[in-house]
């Protein structure tokens, strides 16, 4: 579908209209006419004969011609009536300022219903409702009460919170930051944040698509979309609010530490967006990628003329794990001719307190001209002697001299350094007002630069017994099961290629001795109950049992003190299992999101994820590579590999299960959460176990 109706329509029709400075209908109008919009404009009022010197119409039909764009603020009541008029002169695009919607209550959200079906049967697509509107600085569209115009600039901004954008729009104003177009989606109605991200996607105008969001319609195709674009443009997101999924009931570990917060950060990872924690570091974002080249590489270099920033800058550079920039001799050489003796002449360029612009200039274009350098970051405080409106000149000349590097500019003050400021953003130089936020920034693009050239994902397919897992599940849907039980938990697992050990059901005591004969010692008592989830709480498990009388003692004992503590669990027996005794214990799982689907953890097993917490999420379905990065990202990977004397696992057959877990949650949509805790790994040629599982299903 084309927007171009909504970012550069011929004629705007603002229903609603209104001669009271104040009201919603006057502020749009006045700020379509303030604003310069070159097209038609057409105030409809019954009650007025004009507004801001502009004839009135008491309807959309009276006017000269069809309106492309109508901008709806009537009382709630009245908007599906206007929608009706919209149908019968068949206009296409509505932005509904009004409130009083689906936000408002039960009422509200009938009235909204109401109004996307007239949409619909009209074929109009609409933005809003209760929205702030819609601006557009390039075309002059102003078609909001969120204030004058920002100037025009390559971002694009999607704000689901009408009153955040307005405040967006003062501070960009103050910082002067431009715009490609602004658009308050407000209720979602009908057109939907993804619409806005595809439509700024094929933009020409837009470079960096930002937003604020507190949902997201449709989570699977956010994703596909998402991803794909993050190739094209920068998504800069702030994200907040919650759903039902970190409220749900968990019955699995990962279930209890999935959550909304997890889902949103997982998805953003997988799909390339950058999450941004507040408005400043969106905007500290948003300018780096509009205004400047992506990093070829991690290699800082910085330009100073005190040495208390530039020790700063190096510090942070270290800390966010970029590298502080190695200056050829050549480039030394050169920094020793042009700059005083007392100068530091190595990273960070010290050009001393004195400083005027044109060494600041040289030194700038000798550092941008070192193939050892990827970006430049140019410091300046506030001396007696310093120019700032000459600096900055030369900086943005010096940049333009090298399109290819990154440069970055560090002002640090206020009033003294204003001027030349405005002169560093006008000139395509981001600035920042600390040297941590402009390093901040370039780790932010050298990751996602690291994003787009990663290589292509391919998800491996093992040979399993498809059809094995799928009995089991459906016989428990059947009965009305949500949760499978160890030993059809453990045949699911069998059939995607996991090794389980071998074990059976006793219901005496004497059978639990015979089985564990057959199996050898030591082995591992479990109470066998489809009630019983938790089995070490009620002490339903025993390990490392080596004789006949262990086995009996712990099979009576459980018998015995169970049924009092649970006397309604149905408890069928004890499991008898052969004890797996060599390498560490860590912990597959899978937790279903309502909006996003399967979300992979890893981490520590046993009780060290209840207790560390240390685990790693994914969105499956999952890589190799990516299966690895999981195992990377937890705190305790370096256990996993081996320290001081301790022997390492082999974390390829880690990444291998997360594999085969990953492909049996997407292959099965009614699995909605699982664990394979403990997952017992050993070293290299040591097949992995899984010792225990569990799943939960629901029919689809």
């Amino acid at each position: 579908m084309s927007m171009e109706s909504f970012f550069n329509p011929k004629s705007v029709a603002v229903v609603g209209a209104s001669r009271q400075k104040g009201k919603t209908g006057y502020e749009i109008l006045a700020a379509l006419v303030r604003g310069g919009f070159a097209g038609q404009i057409f105030p409809i009022n019954p009650k007025a004969p004009e507004v801001e010197g502009l004839p009135c119409y008491p309807d959309l039909k009276s006017t000269p011609v069809k309106p492309e764009l109508v901008v709806i603020v009537v009382p709630a009541p009245m908007v599906p009536g206007v929608m009706e008029e919209c149908v019968e002169l068949g206009v296409k695009s509505v932005v509904i300022i009004t409130a009083g919607f689906k936000e408002a209550g039960e009422e509200g959200r009938k009235l909204e219903q109401t109004v996307v079906e007239i949409a619909r049967r009209g074929g109009i697509r609409v933005v809003g409702p209760n929205c702030l509107g819609v601006m557009v600085p390039i075309n002059k569209l102003n078609a909001s009460f969120g204030g004058d115009l920002p100037g025009p600039g390559g971002i694009g901004y999607i704000s689901q919170s009408g009153a955040l954008l307005a405040a967006i729009l003062d501070l960009a104003r103050a910082n002067e930051m431009g715009f490609s177009m602004l658009i308050s989606i407000g209720n979602k109605a009908d057109l939907n944040e993804l619409d806005f991200i595809d439509a700024m996607a094929e933009h020409e105008g837009t470079k960096v698509i930002a937003g604020y969001l507190e949902n997201i319609t449709d989570g699977d195709q956010f994703v596909l979309h998402a991803e794909r674009i993050s190739r094209q443009k920068p998504i800069l997101l702030m994200k907040s609010g919650g759903t039902g999924a970190g409220a749900k009931a968990a019955s699995s570990h990962t279930g209890s530490l999935t959550g909304d917060e997890v889902a949103y950060e997982v998805v953003f990872e997988r799909a390339g967006v950058i999450r941004c924690d507040s408005i400043r570091t969106q905007f500290d974002y948003a300018q780096a990628f509009a205004m400047q080249p992506l990093p070829k590489g991690p290699r800082v270099a910085v330009i100073t003329n005190a040495g208390g920033p530039g020790i700063m800058a190096a510090d942070a550079i270290e800390k966010a794990g970029l590298t502080f920039a190695k200056l050829t001799d050549a480039s030394q050489e050169r920094l020793a001719k042009c700059l005083p003796p007392s100068a530091n002449i190595h990273n960070p360029v010290d050009v001393l307190g004195d400083a005027l612009a044109d060494r600041y200039q040289q030194a700038l274009e000798i550092v941008l001209a070192d193939e050892g350098v990827d970006t430049a970051i140019v410091l300046l405080t506030p001396q007696a002697m310093s120019d700032d409106k000459g600096t900055a000149q030369a900086v943005v000349d010096a940049a333009r001299v090298h399109p290819d590097k990154c440069v970055l500019g560090c002002f640090l003050g206020a009033a003294k350094v204003a001027a030349g400021v405005k002169i560093l953003r006008t000139g395509g130089i981001p600035q920042y007002d600390s040297p941590e936020a402009a390093v901040e920034t370039i780790q932010v693009m050298c990751h996602y630069a690291a994003w787009k050239n990663r290589p292509k994902r391919v998800v491996k397919l093992f040979p399993v017994n498809r059809r094995k897992a799928e009995r089991i599940i459906d016989r428990h849907l059947r009965r009305g099961l949500r949760e499978i039980g160890e030993m059809d938990s453990k045949e699911i697992l069998e059939a995607y290629g996991f090794v389980t050990p071998r074990g059976s059901v006793a219901t005496t005591a004497q059978q639990a001795v015979n089985i564990a004969d057959q199996l050898g010692y030591p082995v591992v008592l479990k109470i066998w109950s489809p009630d019983i989830i938790h089995k070490s709480d009620v002490g339903g498990v025993r390990v490392g049992l080596t004789s006949a009388r262990d086995v009996t003692d712990a099979f009576d004992l459980m018998m015995y003190r169970i049924p009092r503590k649970m006397p309604n669990a149905d408890i069928l027996g004890v499991l008898v299992q052969e004890m797996c005794t060599r390498g560490k214990e860590v912990i597959l799982g899978m937790s279903r999101d309502p909006h996003f689907g399967p979300l992979l953890m890893f981490g520590m097993g046993g009780i060290m994820v209840e207790v560390l917490k240390d685990v790693a999420f994914h969105l499956a379905p999952i890589t190799a590579q990516e299966a690895k990065e999981m195992l990377v990202k937890t705190k305790t990977y370096q256990i996993l590999k081996g320290v001081r004397s301790q022997e390492g696992v082999d974390v390829d057959a880690i990444a291998e299960g997360l594999q085969r877990l990953s492909q049996l949650v997407t292959e099965f949509p009614q699995i909605q959460e699982m664990d394979v805790n403990p997952f017992m790994v050993g070293p290299e040629g040591v097949t992995p176990v899984a010792v225990d599982a569990r799943i939960s299903v629901e029919g689809m």
